[in-house]
């Protein structure tokens, strides 16, 4: 059960990482969700040596629980990945979430976007929103729940019919039952959205932990009209917008052929360019869109090991800095081990794009505003710019990793190495000790105070397995889809984008 934390004294501080030096000797206080005071200390703490540094934001994910390779669909590019997601049946969503969020705050985050695209089913959309927010409160993360919207293209990047044409016979049928688009009108996505509103806020703590928001799947996926009534809906509202943007070569190539005048200039032209926009990956975006992105104020969530797992590219990050872009840190349920571990995912983004040889593409201070800064906006939209987070210092938000620096630091030979050179070459989830949320201890000594995480871990794989036995139709269905990854290949190198645009 989360409580209120104690007071931490630790050997290091990095109250603002590649913008003030660490500093040693450190004792922090809280006063409520708030810093109320951090203090030298007259002499080095008592006990093991500890780390003090912000919380780390995840400006985009899914709250999967079972992942790729669990599912047999490692290293499928992307249009052949999603089908994927489907080889489950449905389960108890605030299981799947609440250990979903467990396991990201054992590694470092705090807040963090749910682009709710993977519904388990079963009951109605409000409802399995309120489990995944109940467990987001339970675990004691704060999470930007976008409400996923799509109204075509169910199987691929075009019309179903053009899809389904390219896949063998046999595919067909099971396919274009399993997968095909059942359109809403755009009236009946925003009622879920409101509906969803006034639930959240009519159950104690939920809006406390959720910053509601609009999710339309992608440009492709979405028509004109939707995407023009998400837009005004969110300027009337306020509530952020979260959307899938340029992720891999063959979007840039539908996105060319769709928008001849360009995607990222439709999107403006209908009005959805705006500080309340948050984009995932843009990993194929080029300068003048970019440009383009940075006038508007929108962020773009960068998802590096997703688009290096899913074969989709190396974001251009440094030229996102040089354009002026908000860019932030996205884990995409996809971490370079599976495992969300923010820490490792922040130095891999680091190691690539902080620049070959003497060149700078990323500084140590930009790396900090992208993992633990710049994400906060796409998780609490409006809330972020009243709110001093990602730096620890008395007024500041009081979400902060506590890390057990004689694992780290375990071979010191120097009195005058940087803490923060040591973090960036070694530091990993693992190194986690304790994890302060809003003030609450809500990881201590690496294990979850708000749930039973081990105990629910269980009962998912239980749950699931058992709904495997129930349902023989999902092993073929899995053997459907490995059959449809082959025919996908040929169909998306033909470049055929023209024919479906």
């Amino acid at each position: 059960m989360t409580k209120a934390a104690a007071p931490i004294e630790c050997a290091w501080l990095l109250a603002e990482p590649g913008t003030a030096p660490a500093r040693a000797n450190v004792r922090i206080e809280f006063g409520g969700s708030h810093i109320a005071s951090v203090d030298p200390l007259p002499t080095p703490p008592v006990g093991p040596r500890r780390m003090a540094l912000p919380a780390l934001a995840n400006a985009h994910d899914h709250a999967r629980t079972f992942r790729s390779a669990t599912l047999g669909a490692f290293g499928q590019p992307l249009e052949s990945w999603l089908p994927f997601l489907g080889v489950l049946p449905g389960v108890d969503p605030y299981l799947c979430a609440a250990t979903s969020f467990a396991r990201s705050v054992r590694h470092g985050v705090t807040n963090l976007v749910v682009h709710y695209t993977r519904v388990q089913g079963g009951m109605p959309y409000v409802d399995e929103a309120l489990a995944v927010a109940r467990a987001a409160r339970d675990v004691g993360v704060h999470i930007g729940f976008a409400v996923a919207m799509r109204d075509r293209h169910g199987i691929g990047l075009c019309d179903d019919a053009t899809v389904l044409a390219a896949l063998r016979p046999t595919l067909r049928e099971p396919v274009q039952q399993r997968l095909a688009v059942r359109p809403l009108p755009p009236t009946e996505h925003l009622a879920v959205v409101e509906a969803l509103a006034l639930a959240l806020a009519a159950e104690p703590g939920l809006a406390d932990h959720s910053t509601l928001q609009y999710g339309p799947a992608g440009v492709q996926w979405c028509s004109t009209p939707l995407l023009e009534s998400i837009a005004a809906a969110s300027h009337a509202s306020g509530r952020p917008v979260h959307m899938h943007l340029l992720e891999t070569k063959y979007q840039r190539e539908w996105a060319d052929h769709a928008h001849p005048q360009g995607i990222v200039k439709y999107l403006d032209q209908i009005g959805l360019l705006s500080p309340r926009l948050t984009l995932a990956h843009c990993a194929w975006a080029r300068a003048d869109e970019l440009a383009l992105l940075a006038e508007r104020g929108v962020t773009i969530a960068v998802n590096t090991s997703s688009n290096l797992g899913l074969k989709s590219g190396i974001a251009p990050v440094p030229e996102m800095l040089r354009q002026g872009c908000r860019v932030a840190m996205g884990l995409d349920g996809m971490a370079f081990n599976e495992d969300d571990d923010a820490l490792h995912e922040m130095r891999l983004a680091f190691a690539l794009h902080r620049g070959w040889g003497f060149d700078s593409g990323m500084s140590p201070a930009q790396l900090w505003a992208f993992a633990a800064q710049n994400g906060l906006r796409s998780v609490l939209g409006a809330a972020a710019e009243t709110t001093t987070c990602g730096v620890l210092k008395p007024g500041a938000a009081a979400d902060l990793l506590v890390l057990d620096w004689n694992a780290l630091d375990d071979d010191p030979l120097f009195d005058d190495t940087d803490p923060l050179h040591l973090l960036l070459a070694r530091g990993r989830g693992l190194h986690i000790q304790d994890v302060v949320a809003a003030g609450c201890t809500v990881v201590r000594n690496g294990v979850v105070t708000g749930i039973d995480e081990p105990a629910l871990r269980a009962e998912l794989l239980a749950r699931t397995r058992s709904a495997l036995a129930a349902a023989p139709g999902f092993a073929a269905w899995r053997r459907q889809i490995g059959e449809m990854a082959e025919d996908l290949g040929p169909f998306y190198r033909s470049q055929g984008f023209g024919l479906c645009c």
